[in-house]
């Protein structure tokens, strides 16, 4: 049985920045000596609305960086966008506000333990956690390019931030409204053959993952994951976040995307099985 992140702790956080970028707010909160323990495709879940709100479960977002200063000490930054009544309660929070949190959960991206060439594919804010890996790919000496999409340009996360983290970007809108009309999985197939693509990782919408999945299905190229499903507790207890996914014998389980993800191989998780009862 899968194990919460061991190197997971509760404590209470300092908001050191809350900033608009176009449609999402970018946070910057202080974590102490746990922003070492946090990798990319790691995520925190949040206590939200405050010690007489309803809302009694916690909110997961992705971390889409952490850093080290000597002014702030150690920090993780957070792309949020306000949909729900959690996520415009912490967007809504000050400079110097407090928050509980858990951190860092989940599974963590795999990188290559030599050079090799790899394709980053976000979708929306969804794409924010890649800029991070995109630092660690660097290090390790990976060739980086990025490919980012939405269905609208408002909805593109950092498109100049992109291009200074990858080797090059491009940008899909289905509207058209910036860089190529289309989808981004549509250079995919191509991009495989053309460049030598060893590893694809992708964030965004769960579509976006099968449609990726369905592609890199008929190559030898791994594709890894960070899967979108809500999660009510984010420490394994509710299994309201689980999705099938097979082992190396082919068998089924219903595995959560907390505690066994959120990062997974896609060529296991049962993409056409998704909101079934197994």
């Amino acid at each position: 049985m899968a194990l919460i992140n061991k190197n997971a702790a509760q404590i209470t956080a300092t908001i050191v920045s809350n900033k608009r970028v176009g449609q999402y707010h970018q946070l910057i909160i202080n974590i102490g000596d746990l922003a070492q323990a946090c990798k990319p495709g790691n995520f925190v879940a949040i206590s939200v609305g405050g010690e007489t709100s309803g809302m009694i479960l916690r909110r997961a977002f992705a971390i889409s960086r952490v850093s080290t200063s000597t002014t702030f000490g150690g920090t993780m930054e957070l792309i949020v966008a306000a949909h729900g009544q959690g996520s415009r309660w912490l967007c809504a929070q000050p400079e110097g506000a407090t928050l509980n949190l858990v951190v860092p959960l989940g599974t963590a991206f795999g990188i290559p333990t030599e050079p090799v060439q790899v394709l980053l594919v976000g979708g929306g804010y969804g794409s924010a956690p890649l800029f991070g890996l995109a630092e660690v790919l660097n290090a390790r000496g990976c060739r980086v390019d990025m490919l980012l999409g939405a269905s609208t340009a408002g909805k593109i996360y950092a498109p100049m931030e992109g291009k200074r983290a990858v080797n090059s970007l491009r940008i899909y809108t289905e509207d058209g409204s910036m860089g190529q009309m289309g989808r981004v999985t549509d250079p995919i197939a191509s991009l495989i053959k053309d460049m030598d693509i060893a590893v694809i990782y992708s964030c965004g919408p769960m579509a976006m993952l099968s449609a990726i999945n369905a592609i890199t299905s008929q190559s030898d190229v791994i594709h890894q994951c960070a899967v979108e499903e809500s999660m009510a507790c984010g420490i394994g207890i509710c299994m309201t976040c689980v999705l099938p996914v097979a082992d190396e014998t082919g068998a089924v389980s219903m595995l959560r995307s907390c505690i066994d993800g959120p990062v997974m191989d896609g060529a296991y998780v049962q993409w056409d099985k998704l909101g079934q009862v197994l």
